[in-house]
């Protein structure tokens, strides 16, 4: 071979090593890869309508007027079926405002379309529920006096469960003292949540902050797991709070409105 190839000129010799990897790439290029590309979601205010019904309503206790917002936050990501190729991957890995995951990791393997959007469905339910648990444990206050529905058309997963039960705290309790939660900023943040208040990591959160910014909030509540992902693509005068638990996210959020001592990713 070594032989063969010396008889050649240069330009020759490359232009014939060029042809398999030419041809490598074609066909990368067109053939569908197991990943998924996300970018930044929708984001919504818990204490708001989202789409003319109210994300939380609550039965069986008087509630408070809020000011400020608690925005929950997504990602949009390629949907399971979707075909990835070779330049969309190569485009997300270039973009800041896209990630490139592998397809695994956003939805469960061997599953179709439908059974993923049920999947997704029922992680939400669950998420609800716990949220409901962990903000009248917060409160003090047993299940069986207070009615809250949470309702959010279009959005599966659990990652919003500390934002739900941010919100009931905030529209039954305030921040104790007669005023709000929020001191009247643009909270968002991300993050599980357990039915004993434990706060859990949840992807996607440099997306997630972008979203979050550029939907007008100036404050992220993060899984403590995830700081320095959320600190990755940050937007200019966003503050990130890092949080463990809903009592840990509900003393930082008050220790900000009264000018006290915030942690800090």
């Amino acid at each position: 071979m070594l032989s063969r190839l010396s008889g050649l000129s240069r330009p020759r010799t490359l232009a014939l090593s060029a042809v398999p990897i030419v041809a490598l790439l074609v066909v990368v290029g067109v053939a569908p890869l197991p990943y998924a590309v996300a970018q930044p979601g929708l984001t919504a205010n818990v204490l708001a309508d989202y789409q003319g019904t109210p994300v939380i309503s609550i039965k069986g206790a008087p509630t408070r007027e809020t000011t400020g917002q608690l925005r929950m936050t997504t990602i949009l990501a390629t949907g399971p079926s979707a075909e990835v190729d070779f330049g969309d991957v190569l485009d997300g890995w270039i973009r800041t405002d896209r990630a490139v995951l592998p397809r695994d990791s956003v939805y469960p393997a061997g599953q179709s379309d439908k059974e993923i959007q049920k999947h997704n469905t029922d992680e939400m339910v669950k998420s609800q529920n716990s949220a409901v648990d962990a903000a009248l444990a917060q409160l003090g206050r047993k299940p069986d006096s207070v009615d809250v529905t949470l309702h959010l058309a279009d959005v599966g997963g659990p990652s919003a469960g500390l934002l739900f039960a941010l919100g009931i705290v905030d529209m039954l309790d305030g921040d104790g003292s007669g005023g709000d939660l929020t001191g009247g900023r643009d909270i968002a943040g991300t993050g599980t949540i357990s039915a004993t208040g434990d706060v859990g990591a949840v992807g996607g959160v440099s997306l997630k902050t972008q979203a979050a910014g550029r939907d007008g909030a100036t404050v992220f509540l993060v899984p403590e797991a995830e700081c320095a992902d959320a600190r990755s693509e940050l937007p200019d005068g966003m503050r990130l709070i890092p949080v463990r638990t809903l009592k840990g996210a509900v003393s930082s959020l008050k220790a900000l409105e009264q000018g006290g001592k915030v942690p800090n990713c």
